[in-house]
């Protein structure tokens, strides 16, 4: 189907539709770290940092410099939980095997035991990174087949979960979508806060995978789309938290 087959209708609810997403990201708010401290000094604050690794900021076929953009953004997460006390930092990691089926859909990235599955320099380098619990994972979601369930499980004086990394569209997505049903499935009151200047996505234009073979990517479309779904859901989507 092409752009001039579809009905006008379809075409101008679209555009419309377009430009609130886009006015609702412009006016997102920010946070400040005081209005987390209670809960940071009370142990029920965590840090979900997804798949900041030298595969995807540094090095690789998948590393990408709009995810490599948002390094200072996630350092400044990190620093700023750390100083109102928060110390639980989970860090879910790809570290693939060489059969992995996600192989399918990606090259082949961030295999266990090479660069790319290492943890970033600016992260690593942190005075306070021996608190970092990683979480190895072999799937988009962080959940699956790892131990990530069970710290969740045994968590629920949790009350507020940070998210950062990449990708907004994929990983991200699926940490803060399972957190968030995971405690509504339990009538958990858990705040699932997506900075959004320290989350993004790669951008494969259209061009450019119709030249290789690809599924085309708009980094931009998808960020904001996927915002928007999570806020949709209940995720709270801030600017920033400074």
């Amino acid at each position: 189907m092409t752009t001039s087959s579809l009905p006008e209708h379809f075409l101008a609810q679209s555009h419309l539709f377009l430009e609130h997403m886009v006015a609702w990201e412009q006016n997102l708010s920010s946070l400040t770290w005081q209005e987390l401290q209670l809960e940071a000094q009370a142990g029920q604050c965590a840090i979900f940092s997804v798949d900041m690794l030298n595969g995807f900021c540094h090095a690789g076929g998948l590393a990408s410099p709009r995810i490599k953009g948002i390094i200072p953004a996630v350092v400044d997460v990190l620093q700023g939980a750390y100083a109102i006390g928060v110390r639980d930092f989970i860090l879910a990691q790809d570290s693939h095997t060489p059969e992995s089926v996600e192989f399918a859909q990606f090259p082949p990235h961030c295999q266990a035991g090479t660069s790319e599955a290492e943890t970033i320099p600016e992260l690593v380098q942190l005075p306070f990174a021996d608190l970092y619990r990683v979480i190895a994972k072999n799937s988009l979601n962080a959940f699956h087949g790892t131990s990530l369930g069970t710290w969740l499980e045994q968590r629920h004086n949790l009350r507020t979960a940070v998210i950062v990394g990449n990708c907004t569209d994929l990983c991200v997505y699926q940490m803060a979508m399972h957190l968030k049903l995971y405690a509504n499935a339990h009538n958990w009151p858990l705040r699932v806060i997506i900075p959004a200047n320290a989350v993004q996505t790669y951008d494969i234009p259209v061009t450019v995978a119709q030249e290789s073979g690809l599924l085309a990517h708009d980094g931009d479309f998808l960020h904001l789309t996927f915002l928007h779904h999570m806020a949709i859901n209940g995720i709270e989507v801030v600017r920033a938290i400074q």
